[in-house]
């Protein structure tokens, strides 16, 4: 994995939220109808699957699920008009 792999999907998820190709789950979570909360409950779906996971010692689903989670957060961030400084910028607050 590439230290910038984090910065390329929020490429191609900032790309998507412009474009909006009708094929694009990414996009298909800027239109839908229930709005900014089809991200958050997602997001509620993916940590309850993290600590599932977590809890059976599962590491192949927990590495998987842990993905889903960043997904979805940076699918949020750029809903707000935030992007990955924000984020880096509030880590590097808590040093």
């Amino acid at each position: 994995m590439t230290d910038d792999v984090l910065d390329e999907l929020f490429a191609v998820i900032e790309d998507r939220k412009a474009e909006l190709p009708e094929d694009s789950y990414t996009a298909s979570l800027f239109t839908h109808e229930k709005g900014e909360n089809a991200v958050l409950e997602k997001l509620g779906e993916e940590t309850t699957e993290l600590l599932l996971a977590a809890k059976d010692d599962d590491r192949e689903e927990v590495a998987h699920e842990s993905a889903d989670i960043v997904y979805h957060l940076l699918v949020l961030l750029a809903m707000k008009d935030m992007d990955l400084a924000d984020l880096r910028d509030e880590l590097a607050e808590r040093r």
